[in-house]
């Protein structure tokens, strides 16, 4: 028997480690965040962040799709940044569904 993977378990081993590395380095070189700022808009620890931003965590995806994702990470970025309670769910899913069309 096969086990096929749905499209959300993909997205949560592989794209989200990936998203949120490229939105929390924007957010942390953009618009000056700190890591515990940047954390806090993603809902995540300061220590993911640091991950993150260090290129521990995420980064082999990350930089294979930087370039296809980074107008729609830049765009993801803005609408956290400015939003007082960002929708991160909307954000990763909006991502998410570009990617796999």
């Amino acid at each position: 028997m096969v086990k096929m993977a749905v499209r959300c378990e993909v997205f949560v081993k592989k794209l989200l480690p990936a998203f949120r590395s490229l939105i929390a380095k924007e957010l942390i070189e953009k618009y000056n965040f700190s890591q515990i700022e940047a954390a806090a808009k993603l809902g995540i620890t300061q220590a993911a962040v640091s991950q993150y931003f260090h290129s521990k965590r995420g980064y082999k995806e990350a930089e294979r799709l930087e370039a296809l994702i980074k107008p729609m990470i830049e765009e993801a970025a803005r609408r956290i940044a400015e939003s007082e309670k960002p929708k991160i769910e909307a954000e990763l899913c909006r991502l998410c569904k570009a990617l796999c069309k």
